[in-house]
């Protein structure tokens, strides 16, 4: 049995850069094990895998799978499939069925092999749990406790379906002198797989308004460098702390460039009073290859 697949690079326009994703375009007929084992074969953040949708309203159904473990959402993830969609079917919007719910994709600049997507987070960010202390953070990201803070961001922890701990550092040279120490990481941050987003404000930074770093030891990975489900927690906090005069506002985050996999990601959101009443996640992706899987018989 041959299956095929597609290699793309997620939230950039450059070959080699941004996220790697191993897209399946039909994987009907898959057992979990089998998707998992693939996953696992391919050992890149993630692997979506596209099936026939319940709805024949709707362009596909999605399940995402990290080398380890099965998640409900992830963002680039979302944008490779969107984009594969798109270029496949020739749309302008796709609707994809995934654990989280119903996504739709708007597919914007297509070219042959690459185009841009964004699509509205199908739940809002919310805070879910207390952030450790400043020294324990300090001491698991390698940094001074004084180093940990950001404008009037503080450490929080929040979800957009994927919980993350939410970490502020003083400076973008902080954020690149992290050096980790896992002893006792699960202890420091025990909901969900553990995973912590650092970030921090890059006002000399004309192209881009935040930079961040993702550590997951809890999904299989050290660093990933592009992380949608952790950008779609971190417009949760943005919401609470920026001060907008129309309610919407638009950002840019870099992620992964102490990685050389730079990537580019597009957050927006919309206040009516206090209260976020939209979040969405947008970027770029690119086909960098394709091929078969062979499965035996």
């Amino acid at each position: 049995m041959k299956l095929d697949y597609l290699l793309l690079d997620v939230f950039t326009s450059e070959r080699f850069k941004g996220n790697p994703l191993a897209v399946v375009p039909r994987a009907d007929g898959l057992l979990d094990d089998q998707m998992q084992s693939i996953a696992r074969e391919f050992n890149l953040s993630e692997t979506v895998f596209l099936f026939k949708p319940k709805s024949e309203r709707h362009s596909s159904a999605v399940r995402i799978f990290t080398p380890t473990v099965e998640l409900p959402f992830a963002g680039h993830p979302t944008i490779g499939a969107a984009v594969v969609l798109g270029l496949q079917l020739k749309v302008s919007a796709v609707r994809l069925e995934e654990q989280i719910g119903l996504i739709t994709a708007v597919i914007e600049k297509p070219s042959k092999h690459s185009a841009e997507a964004r699509f509205a987070l199908p739940t809002l960010p919310a805070e879910i749990g207390k952030a450790p202390g400043n020294s324990a953070i300090a001491l698991a990201l390698g940094i001074e406790r004084e180093a940990i803070g950001c404008g009037p961001y503080a450490p929080a922890v929040y979800s957009a379906g994927v919980p993350f701990y939410l970490i502020p550092v003083r400076n973008a040279a902080v954020l690149r002198r992290i050096e980790l120490n896992t002893a006792g990481w699960a202890d420091t941050f025990p909901i969900g797989r553990h995973s912590v987003y650092v970030f921090t404000e890059t006002p000399e930074e004309p192209e881009n308004d935040f930079a961040a770093r993702m550590f997951s030891i809890g999904l299989g990975m050290r660093e990933d460098p592009g992380t949608g489900s952790a950008a779609a927690a971190l417009i949760g906090l943005l919401a609470k702390h920026v001060d907008y005069d129309d309610r919407q506002a638009e950002f840019v985050l870099r992620q992964g460039h102490e990685m050389g996999r730079p990537s580019r990601i597009m957050l927006q959101l919309r206040k009516s009073g206090e209260d976020l009443i939209h979040g969405g996640i947008g970027g770029h992706a690119i086909v960098v290859g394709e091929g078969a899987l062979d499965l035996g018989d």
